[in-house]
């Protein structure tokens, strides 16, 4: 099953394709959008290989991968649903991890959630997967309060193997298993 486009009352969520990479490059390049997720800023070459990264997750398990969003044709950001991969995320059939990363300029307008909450949808209904999960840093407030709306749930807090500042507080992790989304609705 490929990725299909997805739609919410406001974002249309295309499947991440190489025509992409400039607004990848766009969306990294941003210090403040990259603060709890890197050193800072991505160079281009940098964004390029995470490109590659990217793409080559939607290959590991059908229909999950990267959507870029846009609202009324203008890029927004991208949201992520994949198999688990790092190192704090054991690698289970049937669970997911959630992500997203918006332009500054769309932050706070509820962008971050709707397009989750669709992904959360696709997941467990479309997917049947049993398990989605989202990870940021402990005080990355403005991401767990997305975590939240969308849903998901505090599950865990763990020591963070990153190396980058903010890092050094931790990590937490929300989750939402397909019995408790189908139960509410």
């Amino acid at each position: 099953m490929p990725q299909p486009t997805l739609k919410t009352a406001r974002i249309e969520l295309v499947p991440l394709a190489d025509e992409h990479l400039e607004l990848e490059i766009e969306l990294d390049s941003d210090p403040e959008v990259m603060r709890y997720l890197d050193k800072g800023a991505r160079s281009r070459a940098a964004t390029e290989e995470a490109h590659l990264r990217r793409r080559r997750a939607a290959e590991k398990v059908p229909g999950l991968g990267f959507w870029v969003g846009f609202v009324d044709g203008d890029f927004i950001g991208w949201w992520i649903l994949q198999p688990p991969h790092g190192p704090d995320q054991p690698e289970v059939e049937g669970e997911a991890e959630l992500g997203y990363r918006l332009l500054r300029r769309h932050w706070r307008l509820g962008y971050a959630s709707e397009g989750s909450r669709e992904l959360l949808r696709y997941g467990f209904t479309e997917l049947g997967l049993s398990r989605i999960f989202a990870q940021t840093l402990a005080i990355n407030e403005p991401s767990r309060a997305t975590m939240t709306s969308a849903g998901l749930t505090f599950a865990r807090a763990f020591d963070s193997s990153e190396s980058f500042p903010g890092a050094e507080h931790g990590e937490v992790e929300y989750e939402l298993t397909r019995e408790t989304y189908l139960s509410q609705r």
